[in-house]
């Protein structure tokens, strides 16, 4: 099996054997697609991951309490329930 070390050293001979001038236009290129990448993401309609996770536990949030309001009425409905069942006794 080959081991990560020679990997990378293969890569390493593999990337200083490159002349210098098409690792500087590689360099530019990466740039430059970064660049319009980064413009064509900002105009999509998304969001930062960040305010997904905000948005997310917003969400558990609110879910906890829908919940708890749901266990809540459901009592109280027994409770309503119950009451008219001893009147009509």
């Amino acid at each position: 099996m080959i081991n990560a070390k020679k990997i990378e050293d293969i890569a390493k001979q593999v990337a200083d054997a490159i002349p210098s001038s098409l690792k500087n236009l590689a360099n530019d290129l990466e740039d430059k697609t970064k660049s319009i990448l980064q413009n064509k993401l900002s105009q999509l309609d998304v969001v930062s991951r960040e305010e997904f996770d905000v948005q997310t536990q917003v969400l558990i949030k609110t879910r906890q309490q829908l919940t708890a309001l749901e266990t809540k009425l459901a009592e109280l409905e027994e409770k309503l329930a119950s009451g008219e069942q001893g009147e009509s006794s």
